[in-house]
């Protein structure tokens, strides 16, 4: 991620509303959700859902993919590692201990781990 890529990403972070979109969809996890469910959960009329979906797409921080008769749209997770490597890219500068909260809050992701192949 360059930086006017990061830029683009936090400015669409830097709504609220949007904000939450990506957090909900991140816990949704790769299969995403519907844009109505996500509607629902935001409380935010269809116009609006889209504004905001919209401005996500741009920034590359979710995607969409057409499911039947609906849209569902997704956590576009290898941007946001991307933005998030981007910001601690240069943390440590030769003391480790700088980055340690940001490492550990990291691992207490919640993720499932790959079962091993038999």
């Amino acid at each position: 991620m360059d930086e006017t890529q990061a830029l683009d990403a936090l400015g669409a972070l830097s709504q609220e509303t949007r904000l939450r979109i990506v957090r909900l969809l991140v816990t949704a996890g790769p299969e995403g959700m519907a844009a109505g469910v996500i509607g629902e959960a935001m409380g935010a009329t269809s116009s609006r859902l889209s504004f905001h979906l919209t401005h996500l797409e741009h920034a590359g921080l979710v995607q969409s993919r057409r499911d039947g008769r609906s849209i569902r749209y997704s956590a576009a997770y290898e941007a946001l590692s991307g933005l998030i490597a981007f910001l601690m890219r240069d943390c440590c500068q030769g003391h480790p201990d700088v980055c340690t909260p940001a490492v550990a809050a990291l691992s207490a992701c919640a993720c499932p781990t790959p079962e091993p192949a038999a």
